[in-house]
């Protein structure tokens, strides 16, 4: 069952589009990797979805029971937002705010969920310690287990492994498909193509004429084998 369906989107600004024509479902369960060059719409599509911004025409819709507020979403960071004065705990926990209530305390089932996520990715033994004090590595697992505590259905990732070195890498895509592999649906930003196609099941390239369908289907395609070459030429996209 169809979790989003994008009709006919027209994405951009009061100054005009950057995306048209723009349609794609994404299905309980997938894991769809977004592609395409620099400025071609990729995070206006992202912050579209989370309803952060409008469409200038088309519609979004949501199926299978799913609220916007059950959306986790791990966006790119800032130096200053990585430089966040506030322990792993208390970022984590935080993600539990995204549900809809108004309740002005953590619930005992909050912290159950935040522990037994922070739990998930490996950060048992930084629980107490400072935000800003870990490795890129370890701020992306904190921003994932914060994302799971705002979700259990889909998460969207906004470049997870930007500025992450080879290794560190290459466990947070590990992560991010054993996640999926238990059910969670991903939609992730990339452009590392060559691991979208690895790990993803469904390719989405925005630009001026996109290309939606699966990563067997996007290898095979004309924008496909283009992207991917220009992608090694360039020595990018290696996993």
């Amino acid at each position: 069952m169809s979790q989003l369906i994008c009709k006919d989107l027209t994405l951009g600004y009061e100054n005009g589009a950057i995306l048209e024509g723009l349609s794609f479902s994404v299905e309980r369960g997938d894991y769809l990797s977004i592609v395409g060059e620099n400025g071609s719409g990729k995070s206006t599509l992202m912050k579209t979805i989370l309803g952060l911004m409008k469409p200038l025409k088309g519609e979004i819709i949501l199926g299978d029971g799913l609220k916007k507020y059950e959306i986790g979403y791990l966006p790119q960071q800032s130096p200053i937002q990585k430089d966040f004065p506030a322990s792993v705990w208390e970022v984590v926990i935080s993600g539990c705010l995204s549900k809809a209530r108004f309740v002005p305390f953590y619930t005992s089932a909050d912290k159950s969920r935040a522990m037994e996520n922070i739990d998930k990715m490996g950060l048992s033994d930084l629980i107490k310690r400072s935000y800003r004090e870990l490795s890129g590595g370890q701020q992306q697992r904190v921003l994932l287990a914060r994302a799971l505590c705002a979700t259990e259905s889909i998460l969207l990732l906004d470049e997870p492994v930007s500025g992450l070195d080879p290794a560190v890498t290459q466990e947070m895509y590990e992560i991010i498909r054993s996640l999926n592999d238990e059910g969670i649906t991903v939609i992730m930003i990339s452009h590392d193509v060559r691991a979208a196609v690895r790990y993803a099941n469904k390719i989405l390239h925005v630009g001026k004429t996109p290309f939606f369908g699966t990563a067997r289907e996007y290898l095979s395609s004309v924008r496909g084998k283009a992207y991917l070459a220009e992608a090694a030429a360039d020595g990018e996209g290696t996993v």
